[in-house]
C-alpha cells in the first residue's frame, strides 16, 4: 500500500507531511502534495486522517 494524492482534490495545506512519521517523510510540499518517497510508507493512514478534503488514499 502507498499513499495517492488527488491533486483536483489537493489544497496543499500540508497537514499530510506535517503527519506522517516515516523517515524520510512520505510527502513534499510543491504546487501539490506529491509522493516523493513511497517506500518510506508504513501504512499507518496518519496522512489520510490528517486531510481536510480527503485528497489522500492508500491503495495498492
Amino acid at each position: 500500500m502507498r499513499p495517492y494524492v488527488d491533486e483536483e482534490l489537493c489544497i496543499t495545506c500540508g497537514q499530510c507531511e506535517e503527519a506522517c512519521p516515516a523517515e524520510p517523510n512520505v510527502f513534499r510540499m510543491g504546487d501539490k502534495a506529491e509522493v516523493v518517497h513511497p517506500e518510506a510508507c508504513t501504512e499507518c493512514g496518519a496522512c489520510v486522517a490528517a486531510c481536510p478534503v480527503d485528497a489522500i488514499e492508500l491503495k495498492e
